[in-house]
């Protein structure tokens, strides 16, 4: 059974770096959580290492400036590894064509942007879908659409034998008091479809692999045994952090309150019985980041 504890001071001196996830865990898609801030910068300040490690299909600079807007102060954090770096990195390799039909918001379309870092990188161009080798998907059109209504779309791409990069490997995300749907979401549906699916955010080795560059250009050389992972996203933090062989800390006051009774913190019986369901346990489990 997952340890509860009641700060993430109770274990914090045991890890020299902290993974933590950010929607749910350090902000709410609005404004920043106080109490979790407050537990990173303590935590820093006692000489730990925390590198944000987010399913945001954003480049790092645009999360940071997303941070900035909720309210999330520099000084809680040191790095930055977003699904969105890793995912744009694949696609600059040509692992979904050069032609790539686009499923996104507008404000998205900075994924397009030229990555420096990429050798000789494929000349990318959006495209209709008729035209296209893949598609890049970094969410859906519309947020609170059902993703089913992508089948037609799907079913095309399917039987053409095209590739769908997901940039985030989420499902749903709770924006303040609002649920909506992720890129994941419209991958998995594909994926049941019979189409190929290529994810690079969490649980997926993709991210961590990025984490762990970004947590060593701090100056920081950390075993797996001295990282902490934390997140509300019981099948991409928890279970990514299991698949790296790395301890958890369970937000359960995010994305599982309902099933986990969270207020403050978990029904112990609704916590074991919704992981027992669910197969994947996390080291430590807290209501709220604190």
């Amino acid at each position: 059974m997952t340890r509860i504890i009641q700060s993430l001071s109770q274990v914090s001196d045991r890890y020299d770096a902290l993974f933590v996830d950010l929607w749910g865990c350090v902000h709410n898609g609005v404004k920043a959580l106080p109490d979790a801030v407050a537990a990173l910068r303590a935590y820093r300040q006692a000489g730990g290492v925390v590198v944000l490690v987010t399913n945001s299909p954003r480049p790092r600079i645009g999360v940071e400036k997303q941070l900035q807007n909720f309210g999330v102060p520099d000084d809680c954090w040191d790095t930055i590894a977003t699904s969105g770096d890793s995912a744009r990195a694949a696609m600059f390799r040509g692992v979904v064509g050069e032609k790539v039909y686009f499923i996104g918001e507008s404000r998205d379309m900075k994924f397009f942007e030229p990555l420096e870092l990429i050798d000789d990188p494929a000349d990318i161009r959006t495209v209709p879908l008729k035209e296209a080798e893949g598609i890049v998907c970094t969410g859906p059109f519309d947020p609170t659409a059902d993703p089913s209504d992508y089948r037609a779309d799907f079913l095309y791409a399917k039987t053409m034998g095209l590739k769908l990069l997901c940039a985030n490997p989420d499902i749903v995300v709770d924006r303040g008091d609002h649920r909506e749907w992720c890129a994941g979401a419209l991958a998995r549906l594909y994926t049941e479809m019979g189409g190929e699916s290529l994810y690079f955010g969490k649980p997926h080795p993709p991210i961590y692999d990025l984490a762990r560059r970004r947590l060593a250009a701090t100056g920081h050389d950390v075993e797996n045994a001295a990282i902490l992972a934390i997140g509300d996203g019981i099948h991409t933090d928890i279970a990514g952090a299991m698949g790296e062989d790395i301890d958890s800390l369970f937000i359960s006051g995010g994305l599982a309150a309902t099933e986990t009774k969270t207020s403050q913190q978990p029904d112990e019986i609704a916590l074991k019985a919704f992981l027992d369901q669910e197969k994947i346990l996390p080291t430590y489990t807290i209501g709220h980041l604190r």
